[in-house]
């Protein structure tokens, strides 16, 4: 599903228009990897989505389109590194208050093509 309204659709080419979304995940995902401080839960709590959740998106339109890749390669496409390294060198163990404010919030947590 194409993330440009119909009101750009006409202004952009589907080759443009996917070159512009592809530039805007690769700049979300070097400013996740740059915000290594900021945790996947508190993404999580405001957002309704993290880097976990970007890799299950990866995937499956890797897989929508044919494109063999693990769930070990899409975590790393988000991360830069194996998840087991960044989770190593970057999680903190979750707050009461953080785990308390994600089971409030999970019906708010996006859902996309049945991955979240």
């Amino acid at each position: 599903m194409p993330i440009i309204d119909n009101s750009m659709e006409a202004a952009v080419d589907e080759l443009t228009r996917i070159r512009l979304e592809a530039a805007a995940f690769r700049g979300l995902v070097a400013h996740l990897r740059q915000r290594t401080d900021v945790q996947n839960i508190d993404i999580m709590n405001l957002a309704g989505f993290c880097r976990n959740c970007l890799s299950k998106w990866y995937k499956a339109a890797a897989d929508e389109q044919g494109v063999p890749i693990t769930k070990e390669d899409a975590l790393e496409a988000v991360y830069g590194m194996s998840y087991k390294e960044w989770k190593s060198r970057y999680q903190k163990e979750a707050t009461p208050d953080q785990l308390e404010l994600f089971e409030q919030t999970k019906p708010l947590h996006a859902v996309i093509n049945g991955h979240q």
